[in-house]
C-alpha cells in the first residue's frame, strides 16, 4: 500500500521519484535482514518519511542533492539521545548512520504510535521545548544560522522567477518586513544557541513517552525566541524568561517566511493561494505580529 500526501511548505516529489524513493528505503531495509511487506507514506515534501511494517520502521529518504545535512541530523538526534531530550530516536536495530542508495540518503527512526485520546496540553509542549532546549546548549555543532534562512527568503522575494505571483505592492511588503525585523533582531543582542529550527505542532509527536521531536534539517544558531516563533501562542505563554519584544519580532519574520513559501513557484501547500493571501493579510496588519495559530488559512 502506498499512501502520498503533501504536508508544509515544500516541494512534493514527483510520483515516479516518491516510488524509487520507498523501493530505495525498502530494499536499504531488506539487505539490513528486517522484513517489510508493506509500506505508508507518512510524509511527501522534500523528504519522503515512509513506515515500514512489519519491522516497523520508519525510514526518512532524501535526494543526493537535498539542501540539509543527513549526516548532521542523526550525529545531532544520537548527542540529544544521550542527554535524555525529549526526541524521537533512531531506530535501534540499525546502525546509526546515513545510508545511500539508487540516489537517496536514507536514515531510519523509531515508530512511534500517537496518542489520540491524550490531549498535548500547552504547559506539556512548552516543558518539553524547554528540555529540547537544554539538551541542545550541551552540544557543539556547526550549523547555519537563522538568520541565513531570513537572507535566502530575501532572496526568494528579490526574485521573479522564484515568487512571480507576488503582486509588487505586496513583494514590497515582505522585502520591507524582513529587512526592518532583521535589523531589529540584530539590534538587540539576544543571546544565541542551538535551535530546533521549526519544532511546529507538526514536528511534535504526542506519544506514550510523551511529547517528542522529530525533523531536525532546518537546525540552526540563534535565539530561542526564533524557535517560540514556530509554536501556538498559549504554548509560548508558558515558556520561561523570554523577551517579548524579541519574540514578536520573530514571529513577523515567521509569518514572512510562510508568506514567502505559499507564493514560491514550486510551492504544492494543499491550502494554495488561500493561505498565501491569509500570511500577506496577517503582515499587513503589522505588528503585534500574529502567533502561527492565529492566522486564518
Amino acid at each position: 500500500m502506498l499512501l502520498l500526501r503533501t504536508v508544509g511548505g515544500h516541494k512534493q516529489m514527483e510520483a515516479a521519484v516518491a516510488r524509487r524513493a520507498v523501493d530505495a528505503a525498502i530494499s536499504t531495509v531488506s539487505s539490513l535482514d528486517l522484513t517489510v511487506n508493506d509500506s505508508v507514506v507518512l510524509s511527501d515534501s522534500n523528504r519522503l518519511v515512509v513506515r515500514l511494517t512489519p519491522c516497523d520502521i520508519v525510514a526518512r529518504v532524501t535526494p543526493m542533492t537535498h539542501f540539509a545535512s543527513a549526516e548532521r541530523e542523526v550525529e545531532l538526534v544520537k548527542r540529544l539521545t544521550q542527554t535524555d531530550s525529549p526526541v524521537a530516536a533512531l531506530e535501534p536495530r540499525v546502525q546509526p548512520r546515513v545510508f545511500v542508495r539508487d540516489g537517496f540518503k536514507i536514515t531510519m527512526w523509531t515508530h512511534y504510535e500517537p496518542v489520540q485520546a491524550r490531549v498535548l496540553l500547552p504547559a506539556d509542549y512548552a516543558q518539553a521545548l524547554e528540555r529540547l532546549h537544554a539538551g541542545l546548549r550541551q552540544l557543539d555543532v556547526t550549523t547555519p544560522h537563522f538568520m541565513d534562512r531570513i537572507a535566502a527568503t530575501q532572496r526568494d522575494v528579490a526574485s521573479r522567477d522564484v515568487t512571480p505571483g507576488i503582486a509588487d505592492a505586496d513583494r514590497a511588503l515582505l522585502a520591507n518586513t524582513l529587512r526592518d525585523l532583521r535589523q531589529s533582531i540584530v539590534n538587540r543582542r539576544a543571546p544565541e544557541q542551538l535551535l530546533h529550527g521549526e519544532p511546529h505542532p507538526g514536528n511534535l509527536l504526542n506519544t506514550k513517552n510523551g511529547p517528542l521531536f522529530i525533523d531536525f534539517e532546518n537546525t540552526a544558531e540563534g535565539p530561542v525566541e526564533y524557535d517560540i516563533a514556530w509554536v501556538p501562542k498559549d504554548v509560548g505563554k508558558r515558556y520561561p524568561n523570554l523577551d517579548e519584544d524579541l519574540v514578536g519580532d520573530c514571529r513577523g519574520v515567521v509569518l514572512a517566511i510562510i508568506a514567502t513559501h505559499r507564493w514560491s513557484r514550486d510551492d504544492q501547500h494543499p491550502s494554495g493561494r488561500q493561505s498565501g493571501f491569509a500570511f500577506l493579510n496577517a503582515l499587513r496588519d503589522g505588528p503585534p505580529w500574529l502567533a502561527l495559530d492565529d492566522v486564518a488559512w
